[in-house]
């Protein structure tokens, strides 16, 4: 952390502050969409459910809705890896973002899916072929356990 402050510029110490300083609202996509929707901006990307965020939208929730860090959970299956772990409503997959001020999202992450039937199901789903990706498939088969994974994207800041 020493020499952070020489590697980055402006003000990107107090906004990272100014971040970790708020509470992080949580949110499921199907209300962030709702936000957005039911919102008076006019957004250059339009806001459907089943479409992903863009940052315009990021941002407005972030900026002008909670002023603050959100954390955005349960993102439509049909956008999302197949190796998501399915929800029980069968539409949504257990996949969180966290998104900040003045830059969108800086943390993408999800649960895996460790039932082997279901990511075989969402293999076929999502047109690929299991087959190729047996070896995959094989690490459910023969032990997998609940388990999550995540991106940070620090350089977004």
């Amino acid at each position: 952390a020493k020499g952070l402050p020489g590697f980055c510029k402006g003000d990107l110490l107090q906004r990272l502050k100014d971040i970790i300083e708020r509470p992080f609202v949580r949110v499921s996509y199907t209300e962030a969409v709702s936000i957005l929707r039911n919102s008076s901006k006019r957004f250059g990307i339009p806001v459907a459910w089943g479409e992903d965020l863009a940052t315009e939208h990021e941002r407005y929730l972030t900026e002008e809705v909670f002023g603050g860090p959100v954390i955005v959970h349960d993102y439509p299956k049909g956008i999302k890896a197949f190796y998501m772990r399915l929800n029980d409503d069968g539409k949504t997959v257990a996949a969180m973002d966290v998104l900040v001020p003045r830059c969108g999202e800086i943390i993408g992450g999800s649960q895996r899916e460790e039932r082997a039937e279901r990511l075989l199901g969402r293999m076929r789903e999502m047109g690929l072929d299991p087959a190729g990706l047996d070896w995959y498939a094989d690490l459910r088969r023969f032990g997998g356990a609940p388990h999550a994974g995540f991106g940070l994207g620090f350089e977004r800041l």
